[in-house]
């Protein structure tokens, strides 16, 4: 059974992966998508983005604790910093993933990768801090 607060928590937290990612396609070379044809060009920028957003929210979901809980010695041997290379292999990942789809995201290498994760969890923080999180 869901609680209409977690799914109103999955939908924001989409709503702001999906501004990040937007963020970060617009601020990063190497960082671009693929949208399906058929619909105007803003609806199907609109669709293209949360698509993505959603994969990358289920990849965070389901991959990211694994991957921050393997790499624990990591994030504390560099005080954190480890986490900004999660991220972006979370992104290359979701780039990866999306390729099956008839959205892609394409990722320019991992440098590209990094400063896309930099910028998406700078939005998260901030959006996070104004969108309550419904705890």
């Amino acid at each position: 059974m869901c609680h209409s607060g977690t799914m109103i928590s999955l939908i924001l937290r989409l709503i702001i992966n999906a501004v990040g990612l937007w963020l970060a396609v617009e601020l990063v070379d190497g960082i671009d998508y693929t949208d399906a044809a058929g619909t105007s060009d803003t609806t199907r920028k609109v669709v293209t983005l949360v698509v993505l957003a959603l994969i990358f929210t289920i990849v965070n979901a389901l991959v990211k604790p694994l991957v921050k809980l393997l790499s624990l010695p990591l994030v504390i041997l560099t005080l954190g910093l480890f986490l900004l290379v999660v991220n972006a292999l979370m992104l290359l990942l979701t780039a990866w993933l999306s390729g099956f789809t008839e959205y892609g995201l394409t990722i320019d290498g991992f440098w590209a990768a990094l400063w896309g994760g930099v910028i998406i969890a700078i939005v998260n923080f901030v959006l996070g801090l104004v969108v309550p999180d419904g705890d």
